[in-house]
């Protein structure tokens, strides 16, 4: 197997750019919303880390995290986050694969979760 100068290069940055921004103190969290913006997750809008979505900024079906777990903005109104989308963990979310929204499968708050 060769390997030229360019594949080298590639493969070298690809991982410098996979290494994961880290300051002292930094929480696990923050580390890793500041890894999927990196990575370019929503279209590189901000990834939300709370209750509540960028308002006039997050999309349906966004990536967000809150209480250190993985979600997605969804319109769930549960959170008192008035105009802005609602970050909803996955666990309680029903997702439709059958019907895409911005290219992803719908998401929606499942009810009585």
């Amino acid at each position: 197997m060769q390997f030229s100068v360019a594949t080298t290069i590639f493969a070298l940055l690809a991982v410098a750019n996979a290494v994961a921004i880290e300051e002292p103190g930094m929480s696990a969290v923050r580390r890793d919303v500041l890894l999927l913006e990196r990575q370019g997750v929503n279209a590189n809008r901000p990834v939300p880390n709370g209750a509540c979505c960028v308002a006039a900024t997050s999309l349906k079906e966004d990536t967000c995290t809150v209480n250190g777990a993985a979600g997605k903005c969804v319109p769930a109104n549960v959170n008192n986050c008035g105009t802005a989308l609602t970050c909803i963990e996955n666990t309680r979310l029903t997702c439709n694969a059958n019907v895409l929204e911005r290219g992803k499968p719908t998401c929606r708050l499942t009810p009585g979760a």
